[in-house]
């Protein structure tokens, strides 16, 4: 059964399997590995709110696409902010103050001390800024609120009123910039040097590695949430949508180390307007993706990958597609009609929606190794975070 048709650009896949690694390399877990996840865990499910996040199993659309099994892990549910954002840069935020506090005091705080405002005094002072397509903001935003910190956002041109107001609506000044995801990124970084800010991005170049390396492991709580809740499961394949590449690199460092030669299929899924992993895959160097970057995914619009996640994703990943525009709002509207329903936000699909493209389409299937015995694993990243468009996208 063809779920929705022509829709999905299938005609761009790079295959690297060939020379896949087998073992998780030890010089990759100074960047992340299972310890430091753990550690994640530990601190992030203190925080007020925290409860897992549900695993479904999409057995209808498996079914009609004819695999196994589909595992979705529905980050619509995270904390009130409805991304699994919220795991990142509120936890790079935390890493940020506890740094702070040692440096004036000689003290390292307890997640409780922060929490508790103990040292109120320090943190006050302290102003947290980012660039931002909405999620990775809010995140930020909220965990400034959480520890009671400054916060100043850049956003860029296509970010929706409705995300920029709920950044302010966290107490966060927000600036929007005439210009892409990539002018957002600059602006934000020359106010900090001028007004002596603290950048917590979730991407990362040369002199800039901690703090985006705080962010990605904040996101493999996530993750050791799925591998529990998979109950000893482990799938054949993920299908994992990139901006950056931060969160695509988490993922494959995650399940890499945890399972090895056993590790899934790892796809990288892009917009095919930002595409920057793909097209770094096929030079193999990064590459920058000029131009608008406009997309309705608006979480995956980045033009320049992030160098920690390339440096495990371009040993670690198998293989890099793109999905067109017309397949956002039709996988939207399909896991809404799933029973249960399934709220997914536009960035949310790309993995999804790859995945059922990638098996209906005969040759591609035959590529990936999909058939009736694959067990696929996805994310959906966000849920309705722009209520207005979410319901726009679901008439259409």
């Amino acid at each position: 059964m063809t779920l929705f048709p022509k829709t999905v650009n299938l005609s761009h896949l790079s295959n690297k399997a060939a020379t896949k690694t087998a073992s998780y390399p030890s010089e990759l877990q100074e960047i992340a590995s299972l310890e430091k996840s753990r550690e994640a865990f530990d601190e992030i499910s203190r925080w007020p709110g925290y409860q897992a996040t549900p695993l479904l199993r999409l057995d209808t659309i498996a079914a009609e696409i004819g695999v196994s099994g589909i595992y979705y892990k529905d980050e619509s549910r995270r904390f009130h902010l409805k991304s699994f954002k919220a795991l990142g840069g509120a936890f790079a935020v935390a890493r940020q103050l506890t740094k702070q506090i040692v440096s004036e005091t000689g003290e390292s705080p307890s997640i409780d001390d922060l929490l508790g405002k103990r040292y109120h005094a320090i943190v006050e002072k302290v102003v947290i800024s980012c660039a931002t397509d909405g999620n990775h903001g809010r995140s930020v935003a909220w965990g400034c609120q959480l520890f009671g910190c400054g916060c100043v956002i850049c956003i860029h041109r296509d970010v929706s009123a409705g995300r920029k107001q709920a950044m302010e609506a966290l107490g966060a000044e927000v600036i929007r910039v005439d210009g892409n995801y990539d002018a957002s990124v600059k602006r934000a970084d020359s106010d900090a040097d001028v007004h002596g800010r603290i950048i917590v991005s979730d991407t990362s170049y040369p002199g800039y590695m901690d703090i985006p390396r705080d962010v990605a492991i904040g996101y493999t709580v996530m993750l050791i949430e799925a591998v529990e809740q998979m109950q000893g499961s482990i799938p054949t394949h993920v299908f994992i949508q990139a901006g950056v590449g931060g969160l695509a690199a988490s993922v494959c460092a995650f399940f890499w180390e945890l399972w090895g030669e056993r590790r899934p299929r790892f796809i990288v899924v892009e917009p095919e307007q930002a595409n920057c992993l793909q097209q770094s895959a096929a030079s193999g160097k990064p590459v920058a993706v000029g131009g608008d970057l406009e997309t309705l995914m608006a979480g995956l619009s980045c033009g320049e990958v992030s160098l920690l996640a390339w440096q495990i994703l371009e040993p670690g990943a198998d293989d890099f597609m793109t999905v067109s525009e017309d397949s956002v709002a039709p996988c939207m509207q399909l896991l809404a009609a799933n029973n249960p329903a399934i709220e997914a936000g536009e960035s949310a699909v790309a993995g999804i929606a790859a995945a059922i493209a990638g098996r209906e389409d005969s040759a591609m299937a035959a590529t990936l190794g999909l058939d009736q015995s694959s067990l696929i694993f996805v994310i959906g990243t966000e849920g309705a975070t722009d209520p207005e468009l979410y319901q726009q996208l679901l008439a259409e």
